[in-house]
C-alpha cells in the first residue's frame, strides 16, 4: 500500500536517489532540503514516515526530530536518521532524541527500502501490503479482499480500510478523531460522527458472520477491536 514518505536532506544527488527510490517502490514523497521547508510542508501535509538527515542548514536533522517528537500532531511519525555519521554514541544520540531507525551513508537503495519496510511494519502496518487474520476473519490489501473462513465478504472502500486499521491496531481504543487521522487522513475535514457510520455500516457487513461483535464501543472513550 502506498505511503507517504518526506524526505529531509539538503544534499541534491541523495535527496534524488531516495526519491526515484522511493517512487519506485510506488510511495508518494515530498522532498525538503531544511528542516524549516519541512515543516512548512508537515503543515500541508502529514507524511506516514519521515526520512531525516542528521547534518542539515540551520536547524539539524536531530533538533527537527526531536520538535516532531514534543507535537501531539506528529509525536508518533516512524522516523528514520540519515547520517555520516558512524559512532554509536552518536546513533545512541539519535535514537534518543525520538529517531526509530537509524541508516549510515553511503546506503544501498536496498537497504533503505527494507529499512523502510520493516518500520512500517512495525509502526503503521496498515501501510502495509500485508494480509492480516484474525480469528478466522481475514483482510488483504493488495486483491481489496475480505473473507471469513475463506469466504469473501463485500465491504465498502471506506469500511475496508477502517476494518484493516482495527484489525493491525487490535485491543486498543481509538478515538473518533484519532480513527478520522488514521483512516481518512490528516487534513480530511469531516465531522467526528461520520466515523459512527462507518462503523455502524461495517456491522451491518459483518452481522451475518457474527464478527460484528469483535467491533466494541467504550463508552466514553472511542471504539475497539476485540474477540468477544
Amino acid at each position: 500500500m502506498a505511503s507517504t514518505i518526506l524526505i529531509v536532506e539538503d544534499e541534491t544527488a541523495i535527496s534524488e536517489l531516495i526519491d526515484i527510490t522511493l517512487i519506485r517502490n510506488n510511495h508518494v514523497t515530498m522532498c525538503a532540503g531544511s528542516a524549516e521547508e519541512a515543516i512548512q510542508l508537515i503543515d500541508e501535509v502529514l507524511p506516514d514516515l519521515a526520512l531525516i538527515d542528521w547534518m542539515l542548514p540551520g536547524i539539524s536533522g536531530v533538533e527537527l526530530i526531536k520538535r516532531l517528537r514534543s507535537n501531539k500532531r506528529t509525536q508518533f511519525i516512524p522516523i528514520i536518521m540519515l547520517t555520516a555519521r558512524a559512532e554509536e554514541s552518536d546513533k545512541v544520540t539519535g535514537l534518543d532524541k525520538g529517531a526509530d531507525d537509524y541508516i549510515t551513508k553511503p546506503f544501498s537503495p536496498k537497504e533503505l527500502t527494507a529499512r523502510i519496510n520493516a518500520l512500517l511494519r512495525r509502526r503503521a502496518p496498515q501501510l502495509t501490503d500485508d494480509a492480516v487474520e484474525f480469528d478466522g476473519l481475514r483482510i488483504d490489501p493488495v486483491t481489496q479482499q475480505l473473507s471469513v473462513n475463506k469466504n469473501n465478504v463485500t465491504a465498502g472502500r471506506s469500511e475496508f480500510r477502517l476494518l484493516h486499521f482495527f484489525m493491525t491496531h487490535t485491543e486498543r481504543i481509538y478515538t473518533r478523531g484519532q480513527l478520522l487521522d488514521q483512516v481518512w487522513g490528516d487534513h480530511v475535514f469531516i465531522e467526528e460522527r461520520t466515523v459512527d457510520v462507518h462503523i455502524r455500516r461495517l456491522r451491518q457487513i459483518l452481522e451475518d458472520t457474527g464478527y460484528d461483535t469483535y467491533i466494541q464501543t467504550v463508552r466514553g472513550a472511542g471504539y475497539r477491536f476485540s474477540k468477544p
